[in-house]
């Protein structure tokens, strides 16, 4: 039992269904009753039960964009950006994604398995209770096979629920020119991680100077025929036509979405496809675009949030900062914006049970030691979380 909640929020598609002096019940790690903490029965209040007394509670952060799993850091490329080189230019001088590739080649399954458990254990202290992590710092089947061998093993060590994704077409490797590697995806890779029940989801860097939207499209279509439901890095640095690509193959989401065109957006939204916004990226590649909040509003959008954790576009995974971003770069109000780190970050990973509280869903929640839920956005880089319940388990607890 959670009680005596300032505010709590239910969190639904539209609002987040706030009840004052709000109190959850918790059986078997699922939630039971929703109501005002006065409506309790007799018996209920002398349950085990958490005051949350001048706080918030709500539905644990799901983080639905990461690149968790990775051998080593980009520092080189942070200072090199801040001396005024942008990231395609660093990218196409050998640098980016296939200066990490060189290095998660090299690394052991023990190296970035470790290093994966420390992440995930600072992102739970923060309020993540579910993440999704990708693969794609390999680049050949034998890398890739052993980072989706580690998110696989991370998701059985973790109080967190891990969602894998397979980004095999992250980049393009030195020592094959694109169409033999698409080919190598396609009848090779895609298969055997298939095979093997490494992955939930098939992604794609959809990018004219990495894999074009025939190329993505070609890709994700091998993805569904082996069972891997399609998502799409799209529009980010340049237009792409990604965003037309994911209503084209039916993706769940497409992601970044910094230049996408209208007619692409009025598609997903024709297809129910997500848009996940990344704003932590925008704010470390200080890019002139942003995510268009107001025209997807426009059109009806949901509009879901991530960090995209990754060694060399953003080193943020704290999700209330992405929240505050979200608010200061792109627009966003704080109410879409802990739905979209909650719910809608949910329907970005098509997982039904986790992103609100009611009966029958998962409990994950948090004691947030704030007011009022503006206080998330409000207070820039502060952390509010105070207890993280988990599966209907206190995960962590701060005196």
């Amino acid at each position: 039992m959670i009680r005596n909640a300032a505010q709590l929020l239910t969190i639904n598609d539209a609002d987040l269904g706030i009840i004052e002096d709000g109190a959850v019940k918790v059986e078997n790690g699922i939630i039971t009753w929703v109501g005002r903490t006065a409506e309790l029965r007799t018996e209920d209040r002398e349950s085990q039960s958490i005051d949350a007394s001048g706080c918030v509670v709500m539905p644990g952060f799901i983080d639905c964009h990461t690149h968790l799993v990775f051998g080593g850091y980009r520092d080189d490329e942070f200072e090199q950006r801040l001396k005024g080189r942008s990231y395609k230019e660093i990218a196409e001088a050998g640098g980016g994604i296939l200066a990490t590739v060189r290095k998660t080649r090299q690394a052991p399954e023990s190296e970035l398995l470790a290093a994966g458990r420390s992440r995930l254990q600072e992102m739970l202290e923060w309020g993540t209770t579910t993440c999704e992590i990708k693969s794609g710092y390999g680049l050949d089947t034998d890398t890739e096979l052993k980072l989706l061998r580690v998110i696989r093993q991370l998701g059985r060590d973790s109080v967190q629920t891990v969602v894998p994704t397979f980004l095999g077409a992250h980049s393009v490797p030195p020592e094959l020119d694109k169409p033999a590697y698409i080919r190598k995806l396609v009848d090779e890779m895609i298969p055997r991680v298939a095979d093997a029940g490494l992955a939930r989801f098939c992604d794609v860097f959809c990018e004219s100077f990495v894999f074009n939207a025939e190329e993505s499209r070609q890709i994700l279509e091998a993805g569904k025929r082996s069972g891997l439901t399609p998502k799409i890095h799209a529009d980010e640095i340049e237009p792409s036509g990604g965003a037309e690509t994911a209503a084209r193959v039916g993706a769940v989401s497409a992601e970044h979405l910094l230049v996408p065109s209208d007619a692409g957006l009025r598609a997903m939204k024709d297809q129910g496809v997500v848009a996940v916004l990344l704003p932590g990226t925008s704010l470390f590649l200080k890019t002139r675009a942003k995510a268009p909040v107001a025209k997807m509003r426009e059109v009806g959008l949901t509009m879901a949030l991530g960090s995209d954790f990754n060694p060399g576009s953003c080193t943020v995974f704290a999700i209330p900062m992405v929240i505050s971003l979200a608010c200061l770069f792109y627009g966003m109000t704080i109410e879409e914006a802990l739905i979209g780190a909650t719910r809608n970050a949910a329907k970005a990973l098509k997982i039904e049970d986790q992103g609100g509280i009611r009966a029958g869903m998962a409990a994950d929640l948090l004691v947030l030691d704030i007011p009022n839920y503006r206080h998330i956005a409000y207070r820039l880089g502060h952390n509010p979380v105070r207890t993280v319940v988990k599966g209907g388990r206190v995960a962590l607890q701060r005196p």
